[in-house]
């Protein structure tokens, strides 16, 4: 089986995000940039699979720029097969990914794509779910486990009550939880292998999928300051700052 894994290249988690002083989206120039932390966990856990003996070859595909290259990489070093990079706008919006990954999974065939459940740039959590939509596929959202049963894959997936289990037959979408894998770190043999794996490189013409953005960024502004807090002297007090001051009682 093939396990196609999408990754994102976006500001390491680590960064403080500035806004542009235009307002028009968030400093990305100079900034270090690495893989969605979601998505790393999308990988390592496609290599398991495949250490377990459950795949055959994993793709990791990446839509952005052409630094994008990078973040395959380090797909690779951590046992990615082979990767491609589909050269597109920063800002190409969910449904375009998602458009994308349907192509890619029409020419690769993968009996499973797996993706983070959400990107930290912009927290969309939409292009798994679009995705299987578009292909008609199966889907397991916010997985916490997953374990191959005979022809079909039991997904354990968090909810606000607590987990559901879903049987998903294949092929089938996947979207990763936290809680679902700690990555690896690429040992430096890895990283030295990973230089020599072949990157596809395309275009969305390529694939003859239409990216036009279909949203309209206003603004970006980041978010009001708080306040400093006050300490209550009793219960009765608490109940009245809550009544009269912040009036949600």
């Amino acid at each position: 089986m093939k396990i196609l894994v999408a990754v994102k290249r976006v500001i390491d988690a680590n960064v403080k995000v500035r806004v542009k002083a235009d307002q028009t989206g968030v400093e990305t120039a100079n900034v270090k940039m690495a893989m969605n932390p979601f998505c790393e966990i999308a990988v390592e856990e496609a290599v398991r699979l495949k250490e377990a003996g459950n795949a055959g070859e994993i793709v990791a595909v990446s839509v952005g720029p052409a630094a994008c290259s990078e973040t395959v990489r380090t797909a690779l070093a951590m046992g990615a097969d082979r990767g491609i990079v589909v050269e597109a706008p920063a800002e190409t919006e969910p449904l375009a990914v998602a458009k994308i990954l349907k192509a890619i999974a029409a020419r690769e065939a993968p009996g499973l794509i797996m993706l983070g459940k959400q990107a930290i740039d912009n927290d969309c959590n939409q292009t798994g779910q679009m995705l299987a939509a578009l292909l008609g596929w199966g889907q397991g959202t916010f997985a916490s486990k997953l374990v191959f049963e005979g022809n079909k894959l039991r997904v354990t997936r968090e909810v606000d009550g607590g987990l559901e289990t879903l049987f998903l037959k294949l092929p089938a979408v996947v979207t990763t939880d936290l809680r679902l894998n700690t990555p690896r770190y690429a040992s430096l043999p890895n990283i030295m292998k990973a230089k020599k794996k072949p990157i596809e490189n395309l275009t969305s013409g390529d694939l003859g999928v239409d990216i036009a953005p279909r949203l309209e960024i206003l603004k970006v502004a980041e978010p009001p300051k708080r306040s400093a807090g006050v300490r209550v002297a009793n219960v009765a007090d608490l109940v009245s700052r809550l009544r009269n001051e912040a009036k949600v009682i």
